[in-house]
């Protein structure tokens, strides 16, 4: 995943501060991400550019033991040599 990255990428994620550049991306997705394992299957996607966007599912575990189901929404900004500079994550997910 982390190769998918240009290396001052920007990762806004729900409940997070901005992950930015690899090394940030690398502690997240090994040691802060709440998900122990799950899989997405997307529904839609959209290039126009140097943009996309991807709407879908995510089932998985938890950290915790909780199995998790839940809508999605990611926005892709690419650098001029294809790898992902922001990426924007959305949930689907009661919050008021």
């Amino acid at each position: 995943m982390l190769n998918l990255f240009a290396g001052d990428a920007v990762y806004h994620r729900p409940g997070y501060a901005p992950l930015v550049g690899r090394e940030s991306l690398k502690r997240f997705y090994g040691e802060e991400r709440a998900i122990r394992e799950g899989s997405h299957s997307v529904s839609a996607a959209v290039l126009d550019g140097d943009r996309a966007a991807v709407h879908g599912e995510f089932h998985g575990v938890l950290k915790d033991g909780r199995a998790v189901s839940l809508r999605f929404a990611d926005f892709f900004v690419f650098n001029d040599k294809g790898f992902f500079q922001r990426r924007d994550t959305f949930f689907f997910a009661p919050m008021v």
